[in-house]
């Protein structure tokens, strides 16, 4: 049984994702609902961001990213936290980052159905990610 579990964690790739934390000055948070299809996490509220593609930087890709989900133009700042996540198919790392001079006005990508800008009291009564609730968590809900 313990060699049938390892040949099925070797199975599941690894990816790396990065998520940009994006504050207004009311101190809320940008968030964006993921889409119903999603394979992961369906209909749940997350940071925006995505995948890094293979040979690319992940400050690039965050840039990419969130100009393809949200239109916004940012700059990558500090680093805020990681973490993983264990799915059927995939595991991934995600690099949850600061944005700064952050630039444009919020349209969402076909990836999300809806975007806010949320307290963390208002995020405590969301369905969120995976990810998401991980971080929180681990930074005792403090971002």
């Amino acid at each position: 049984m313990e060699k049938l579990k390892l040949v099925i964690e070797m199975e599941r790739p690894y990816g790396l994702t990065v998520r940009g934390i994006v504050k207004n000055d009311e101190n809320e948070i940008l968030i964006v609902k993921r889409h119903p299809k999603s394979r992961t996490d369906p209909e749940m509220w997350e940071l925006p961001g995505g995948k890094v593609e293979k040979g690319e930087f992940f400050a690039d890709a965050l840039v990419r990213e969130m100009k393809e989900e949200t239109n916004l133009d940012v700059k990558v700042g500090d680093f805020a936290e990681a973490i993983q996540n264990d799915y059927m198919h995939k595991r991934t790392v995600q690099l949850m980052m600061y944005l700064e001079d952050v630039k444009g006005e919020v349209e969402i990508s076909e990836e999300h159905t809806d975007w806010m800008w949320a307290s963390l009291e208002k995020i405590k009564s969301l369905e969120i990610s995976t990810s998401l609730n991980k971080l929180l968590e681990k930074r005792k809900w403090n971002i």
